[in-house]
């Protein structure tokens, strides 16, 4: 069996009471994680010690709190409270090394299924994205990682467009993977709304990326998380699995063998 599990961000409880009722098993299943493994939480040190035990049986991609946790570790960024128990952990460079190889697209040729975190850009097609995903995992673990890092996170701007240089692409394709919900007619990636669809508070000409009507075709079902406004939510192209749990929802997995989607309640929460 293979299972696809929403955004953790430390909720420990939550995740091993889901694994606990979905009859996981690590010597015969697969894991799929969306991302934001850390952060917010207050169990972030026990789950990715817990995902890395298990990373044989576990294929994750980066999401943007995990970026945020490799700045930290680099002092790009500030720690707090959630992921200062792994920057101080012993096996915080081991934990770190291991996370930033992680892949920004996983694409499972065996299955009609892709994963990233937030999503793909709807100007990219599957060969694209995953050039993109090498691009930038290839970044990722180089030994200059952290003045790549430190200048990619510098740029804050609230919409980012493709073709313009070199350096903006990657940041647009870093953003894509990390960072998307709502795009312009143009694919340009909108940053800054994080409401639902259904909130009718999108900035104007903006619509989810998924519903983009000139989105490239990707022949995958995309798997996605970091939309926790968004919740639950699946059409033909996308199924979205952030529901929530570190903002007291839920935690929830999708099989991809049955195509089921099993929950459980938040135990805790910020």
């Amino acid at each position: 069996m293979i299972w696809a599990i929403g955004d953790l961000q430390g909720c420990f409880d939550s995740f091993t009471s889901l694994l606990e009722k979905i009859n996981f098993n690590h010597e015969k299943d697969q894991l799929w994680l969306v991302g934001d493994l850390v952060n917010r939480g207050n169990n972030s040190l026990e789950t990715l010690e817990y995902v890395y035990k298990h990373r044989d049986s576990i294929k994750v991609v980066l999401g943007n709190h995990d970026i945020s946790l490799i700045a930290a570790y680099y002092e790009i960024k500030k720690t707090n409270s959630f992921i200062e128990p792994i920057i101080k952990s012993p096996k915080a460079d081991e934990y770190i090394n291991w996370l930033r190889a992680m892949p920004f697209l996983h694409i499972d040729e065996n299955t009609n299924y892709c994963m990233s975190h937030a999503g793909i850009a709807p100007i990219f097609d599957l060969d694209e994205a995953r050039k993109w995903s090498d691009a930038l995992h290839k970044k990722m673990i180089e030994d200059d990682v952290k003045q790549w890092l430190k200048n990619i996170i510098k740029n804050k701007s609230s919409v980012l467009r493709y073709g313009i240089s070199n350096e903006e692409d990657e940041a647009y394709a870093f953003s894509s993977f990390t960072r998307i919900r709502y795009c312009f007619e143009d694919g340009s990636l909108e940053l800054e709304n994080k409401s639902n669809p259904g909130d009718k508070k999108e900035i104007e000409n903006t619509t989810p990326w998924f519903d983009l009507k000139t989105r490239k075709k990707i022949e995958k079902k995309i798997i996605f998380g970091h939309w926790s406004t968004l919740g639950l939510y699946q059409d033909e192209n996308v199924i979205a699995l952030d529901t929530g749990c570190v903002w007291g929802g839920k935690l929830s997995a999708f099989n991809l063998d049955t195509q089921t989607i099993v929950s459980v309640d938040c135990k805790g929460s910020v």
